[in-house]
């Protein structure tokens, strides 16, 4: 099975892993039991809500990327099981598992570890994407990741600070 991309698709896994972020950093802020960490993981939530907007966004602006060849879907079947069952910014299986245990550091460490996955996610759904559909606005999406990924690297050095 050869499957191409579109940046189009690639937007819309990337809004639904962003939707799925948001559920993991409530239920972080959900369990915490200072003000300070529940605020902070909050604030990650908002973050996450302005990046499903603005990818939202991004998909319609770029929606005339063009259309890959996928008569059975394919390729639509196959971001929805990875948006949802990859280990990336997210994953419902990882928030699931989030015991209220956690230390704002623990959830921070998990977290950075889950979007350095997401980076590599996109960065492999970029080479599956041709030129002509749209492979270089991949390139907003993982910068947006790395974007996150210094945020909550840099929170892990106050902390630890």
């Amino acid at each position: 099975m050869s499957i191409r991309f579109n940046a189009d698709e690639i937007f819309a896994i990337a809004v639904q892993i962003e939707r799925n972020g948001q559920a993991f950093y409530q239920k972080a802020a959900d369990i915490q039991t200072d003000d300070a960490s529940r605020a902070y993981f909050m604030n990650l939530v908002d973050m996450e809500k302005e990046h499903v907007a603005m990818f939202q966004s991004m998909r319609e602006q770029f929606s005339d990327s063009g259309e890959a060849i996928d008569p059975y879907d394919e390729a639509g079947q196959y971001l929805a099981t990875m948006a949802d069952g990859y280990h990336v910014e997210g994953s419902p299986k990882v928030t699931a598992e989030l015991t209220g245990s956690e230390s704002q550091e623990d959830i921070l460490r998990l977290a950075i570890g889950l979007e350095k996955d997401a980076v590599l996610f996109y960065l492999g759904m970029k080479d599956v994407v041709p030129e002509a559909l749209g492979r270089d606005k991949v390139d907003l999406i993982i910068e947006e990741e790395k974007q996150h990924l210094v945020t909550l690297t840099a929170e892990l050095k106050k902390l630890k600070g």
